[in-house]
């Protein structure tokens, strides 16, 4: 956490990076002793092995440690900047905050936020209408300095549950309780998570926002509650 008058920036920290790089060098340098034996015992298990490890198990040790060790700290250098990349970074002051996630930035006025909580590995932002202005998988952040952050400001903070939890429910296709273009927005959004299209997904979910529907996933499902009118 970063605290400078008059704000606060919260994003993963650094100690976990530099694990991840230096422990992907350490395991390729492991794996520089171990590959000869490795390769022979999965070729006598399953009759052969990956091709960039029979390849290292050619090498002589004295070149595999270093080469592979390389070949390690590279991986987890890009594990490290994956990671970097994906998870939220979240600023906090007196007149907004601003999220950072996944390359895109967003920014949220203090005046439209009515509730701010953590939904299991969420955290949310509500408008006064329950309208959701925006939830960013926040799991990567401490949930103590999370709420320390938004407290510091002033900021409506709701605590760790969704003060609309006994709203919603599980969407069933074709369920009458949701008109058909509803559901048919909600099929194409299933559709969209299950091939992995995110952009898609977000996109499908601001139209059923407009639409007064509410969305969250929850145990690989959809789940909704209404806006109230």
């Amino acid at each position: 956490m970063t605290t400078t008058d008059p704000s606060t920036t919260l994003r993963m920290p650094d100690a976990v990076l530099w694990a991840l790089g230096i422990g992907g060098g350490a395991l390729g340098l492991g794996l520089g002793f171990l590959v000869k034996p490795l390769v022979n015992w999965i070729i006598d298990l399953i009759g052969d092995a990956p091709g960039p490890l029979r390849l290292a198990a050619t090498l002589p040790t004295a070149w595999a440690v270093p080469v592979l060790a390389v070949v390690g700290l590279l991986a987890g250098a890009w594990l490290a900047a994956e990671a970097k990349k994906e998870s939220l970074e979240l600023t906090v002051d007196p007149a907004g905050v601003r999220l950072k996630q996944d390359s895109a930035e967003r920014y949220l006025r203090r005046d439209q936020i009515d509730a701010v909580f953590q939904d299991r590995k969420d955290l949310v932002f509500l408008d006064a209408t329950t309208r959701q202005l925006a939830r960013h998988k926040s799991s990567d952040l401490s949930k103590d300095e999370i709420r320390a952050a938004f407290e510091r400001f002033g900021y409506p903070w709701a605590g760790e549950a969704d003060p609309h939890e006994s709203e919603f429910r599980k969407w069933l296709d074709g369920h009458p309780d949701l008109d058909e273009k509803t559901n048919g927005l909600l099929r194409a959004r299933s559709r969209a998570l299950a091939d992995k299209q995110h952009g898609a997904a977000a996109d499908l979910a601001d139209q059923l926002q407009a639409l007064g529907v509410v969305l969250r996933d929850r145990d690989d499902t959809q789940q909704y509650r209404r806006i109230p009118s």
